[in-house]
């Protein structure tokens, strides 16, 4: 079989001349302040758009549309790897990070909604670079919204759906019309929380540019901002609670975000993932609360609000800090480190290795220890109430194992770069699961800047393979995928 590289070439052209048009949105800011930045920003959105223009008129003639499978995995993978490429020319053309590894760093960081940066003084950068660099992330959002939800369970790819539609060999026609439905559904709910988020935080004290930036990352579950401090520079307690519930949102499984929009609350609150995430979610803050209570009582509400906050923003994979949060206790500091291999609900900007998977898992322990007793009895796993197939138990299985195996390997290579034991482990941790902050020299209150360059290239490996599922990203590296037959 061979790849039909006319559709990949032009869906990806597509794609670039999309990511050239959403560039020209930072110009203005950059115009606005004063600011040179906007003409390396200008040149950057032309080089996307002519080669994405060129791309696309060269494959739009393509007679044989059919899109086999495995060219539904290069697709996503070669565009992931391309939007990142070229995103990176405004840090680059505007010499904000003239770095190359640090601007591909940062880019992928950003499209992959990891949060990573290895920026020292963010507030130093021109206006429109930091509004493109939080346009990054809200991008990169949704794609992975469209990828989950809409294009990969028509390719058999979505290891976070619980049941996968198999779709060997159908043509572009046939899936466009079910994927520009269920896109548009899911930009309409998108645009619209990251234009209500923008209001709400624009009334309660932000200015217009912060709002916007913060709007986007928020909903994105990115992590980016554009002070140093990230949400703890804006003391408001109205606007941190408020970037909570905007984070959690987010981080639910966006069908049933939909649900709720029309008023559905029964199947949200049916829902056995929601249920799990949310009751996770309270459990850990009461005691990482109780914990720090214990040590100090004299501020009972912000010690409530800074272990919710923390919490949140490390379990939906978001990223943002208001306290440092490896600076309260050795117990703190573990329980933060072993929450960022869960991750929140499948199917919504968050990444991680998703709930979802940890209860399917944890309940295949269960019949198996229940089979030693009964051996002649007979077990269902279910979930949702729904039959959970052997195949998908045995798919979340490898995935689990991949994880660990991915992340002890990418650990020991951190490490013979020169980084110390606590930051290797806790930078493949960060990247892998794309949560940003990570622990040791890598942690809430430091960046990656001290990372080798060689250690940059290999976190932004591990960025896209966690962002785009593992398997996804490890089938190409197999022969079989590329045996033509």
């Amino acid at each position: 079989m061979k790849f039909n590289l006319k559709v990949i070439g032009n869906i990806i052209g597509i794609l670039l001349l999309i990511n050239g048009l959403l560039m020209l949105t930072a110009v203005p800011f950059g115009i606005y302040h004063g600011e040179g930045s906007w003409k390396g920003i200008l040149v950057a959105s032309l080089v996307n758009s002519v080669i994405g223009f060129i791309l696309y008129y060269n494959t739009k003639d393509n007679e044989n549309k059919e899109l086999k499978r495995r060219d539904g995995y290069l697709i996503v993978i070669l565009s992931w790897i391309a939007m990142s490429l070229f995103g990176m020319l405004p840090y680059i053309f505007t010499d904000q990070i003239s770095n190359v590894p640090d601007a591909f760093f940062e880019t992928v960081s950003g499209y992959t909604t990891t949060g990573a940066s290895i920026l020292n003084d963010i507030e130093i950068l021109d206006h429109g670079i930091l509004y493109w660099r939080s346009l990054t992330q809200w991008i990169g959002g949704m794609g992975i919204i469209v990828l989950a939800v809409a294009i990969l369970p028509f390719l058999g790819i979505g290891g976070m759906q619980l049941f996968v539609a198999e779709a060997p060999g159908v043509s572009v026609d046939k899936l466009q019309p079910r994927i520009k439905e269920t896109a548009m559904r899911l930009w309409q709910i998108y645009i619209s929380f990251t234009v209500v988020l923008f209001f709400i935080l624009w009334a309660e004290g932000m200015n217009s540019f912060e709002a916007v930036n913060h709007a986007m990352t928020t909903f994105a579950t990115g992590g980016f901002s554009t002070k140093n401090a990230s949400i703890g520079y804006f003391e408001s307690p109205l606007i941190q609670y408020t970037i909570i519930l905007f984070m959690f949102i987010s981080a639910t499984n966006f069908t049933l975000t939909y649900f709720a929009i029309k008023l559905d609350f029964k199947k949200v609150f049916q829902n056995e993932e929601f249920r799990i995430y949310s009751s996770f979610i309270i459990f850990l803050t009461a005691i990482v609360f109780i914990t720090l209570y214990l040590i100090d009582s004299s501020y009972a509400e912000e010690t409530f609000r800074s272990a919710l906050f923390s919490v949140v923003s490390i379990i939906t994979t978001t990223g943002f800090t208001t306290v440092d949060f490896t600076g309260w206790t050795e117990f703190i500091t573990i329980l933060f480190f072993i929450l960022m291999f869960f991750g929140a609900s499948a199917g919504s900007t968050s990444g991680g290795i998703k709930i979802v998977r940890h209860v399917v898992l944890l309940k295949n322990s269960y019949i198996e220890l229940k089979k030693q007793l009964h051996q002649q009895g007979v077990f269902i796993l279910r979930f949702n109430n729904s039959k959970v197939p052997q195949s998908v138990v045995t798919n979340i299985l490898a995935f689990m194992m991949l994880y660990v195996v991915i992340f002890s390997i990418g650990s020991v290579i951190m490490t013979l770069m020169g980084v110390d034991f606590i930051t290797a482990i806790g930078s493949v941790a960060a990247a892998l699961g794309n949560i940003g902050p990570g622990i040791g020299d890598v942690g809430p209150a430091s960046n990656f800047s001290s990372i080798p360059d060689a250690g940059k290239y290999f976190l932004s490996l591990l960025m896209l393979i966690g962002r785009l599922e593992l398997l996804t990203f490890l089938l190409i590296l197999t022969p079989a995928f590329w045996k033509f037959n």
